[in-house]
């Protein structure tokens, strides 16, 4: 199978292996407690979407297209802009149940844009075959999210010290700044949002 990938699949590959690291690296992180390796997870995502930027560029490049390609692409950015932010929001102490069924929902809309964009890619494309604009924003935006909460792992503001503190909401608990999970995801799924693709 291997000698049937492009450079351009190896490079989404690359992409699919950053985000991998990063979950299995936060894993770690809850087994020790050691935040150097939270700030691995971190690190591996902006890496991703420099991967995930690459891949495309290569392929236009070498004008090799395969939809193969296009399935490893969403697979790979699936993992490394799904459910790697799930999981170091879990990690910097989103644990809630309201907390885990918004990271859920978040996921679960980055899985229907990414299965949105590969059966729709083709009919918004232009006659060069180019996509003019993204149906809802694209799931790498979710590495924003990492940031802030990586600015807030710099700051101290993890765990207890999250801001806006924790709600109790019936049986189960919620932090606030889950929410902006909440939003990135709605955002994603959204059909009357669209985003030039440059």
């Amino acid at each position: 199978m291997l000698r049937d990938f492009t450079l351009a699949d190896f490079i989404t590959l690359a992409n699919g292996f950053a985000g991998t690291a990063s979950i299995l690296t936060v894993l770690k992180y809850l087994e020790v407690g050691d935040r150097v390796l939270l700030w691995y997870a971190i690190s591996l995502l902006p890496l991703a979407v420099v991967f995930d930027y690459l891949d495309g560029t290569v392929a236009r490049w070498r004008r090799k297209h395969s939809p193969l390609g296009a399935q490893l692409d969403s697979l790979a950015d699936l993992i490394s802009f799904g459910v790697a932010p799930a999981v170091i929001a879990f990690a910097v102490g989103m644990r809630g149940g309201w907390d885990a069924l918004i990271l859920v929902y978040f996921v679960s809309c980055g899985l229907s844009r990414l299965a949105r964009y590969n059966v729709t890619a083709a009919a918004l494309a232009d006659e060069t075959g180019k996509v003019k604009y993204y149906e809802g924003t694209p799931i790498p935006t979710s590495v924003v999210l990492v940031l802030v909460l990586a600015a807030l792992l710099y700051a101290g503001r993890t765990h207890a010290h999250l801001p806006f503190g924790a709600i109790d909401i019936g049986p189960l608990q919620l932090h606030p700044l889950v929410l902006m999970y909440f939003l990135n995801g709605s955002a994603m799924v959204s059909k009357t949002l669209r985003i030039p693709k440059p």
